[in-house]
């Protein structure tokens, strides 16, 4: 499994050329956090693991055609493990769990390696991190401090309530103190007298 699993890093090394809030070391982040989770909770890492490596892969395509990169992914993911002879009964659940990682996807984690992927993926949207990801995601888009702002409000804060593993509900609470702690800093210094 090895030698697949250094096979898709190497694929996935090519499509994020760039870092970003949604580069290569996002990437690296999700597979961490699915390692820890995945284990913690006895998923199939031979899911969790392509599943976490491959999630983002068609956010290119999302940021150039508006495509959902969710469903776009799950398609490029299906056909690349298929072009490596990666074990064809697991790549329905790796797609799975690609196509319902999302935080607004239309569809939910059915399988435990899904839920461990969508806890990740929303994990690194939380804490000192997601604070960071919030404003390099602003800039990216020629956008405020203010708006970075509003995308915790709007997003980051209710995360903490969707996790569906023990292990992530645990680390998500350690994380919400980090993004409350944040905005009262935040806000107490811009409404300096």
């Amino acid at each position: 499994m090895q030698e697949k699993i250094e096979r898709i890093i190497a694929y996935v090394q090519t499509v994020f050329e760039e870092s970003g809030s949604h580069g290569f070391d996002h990437t690296l982040r999700v597979t961490r956090l699915c390692e820890r989770l995945g284990e913690d909770e006895g998923a199939d890492m031979r899911v969790v693991l392509p599943a976490a490596l491959l999630h983002d892969i068609a956010r290119p395509l999302e940021e150039e055609q508006g495509v959902a990169h969710e469903k776009a992914g799950a398609l490029i993911a299906d056909e690349f493990l298929r072009s490596i002879g990666y074990d064809e009964t697991l790549i329905p659940k790796i797609t799975h769990a690609i196509r319902t990682h999302r935080y607004r996807s239309e569809n939910r984690p059915e399988t435990l390696e899904a839920m461990v992927l969508s806890d990740a993926d929303k994990l690194d949207a939380m804490g000192a991190i997601g604070i960071a990801r919030a404003f390099m995601q602003a800039g990216e888009r020629n956008r405020t401090m203010t708006d970075a702002i509003d995308h915790i409000h709007e997003k980051l804060l209710k995360l903490k309530g969707m996790m569906y593993t023990r292990g992530a509900r645990g680390i998500a609470e350690e994380r919400q103190t980090v993004l409350n702690d944040f905005l009262r800093a935040f806000e107490a210094e811009l409404h300096l007298p």
